[in-house]
């Protein structure tokens, strides 16, 4: 997978992330806020992933 995939990858999961903790937030329920949590991180994490693909194929 190229590091442009993996960036937006991660965009997506960690916007999904976020509606997900926003209505944890709403509707009082921890178990979403914290899976939002987790699918925000694994977002970041991607990203990370995909500009480090970008450093290395860069001479």
């Amino acid at each position: 997978m190229s590091g442009t995939k993996d960036k937006a990858k991660g965009l997506a999961n960690e916007a999904i992330g976020n509606v997900k903790q926003g209505v944890g937030k709403v509707t009082d329920n921890e178990k979403l806020k914290a899976e939002g949590k987790a699918q925000e991180l694994k977002g970041e994490a991607q990203q990370i992933k995909g500009d480090v693909k970008d450093a290395v194929k860069k001479p």
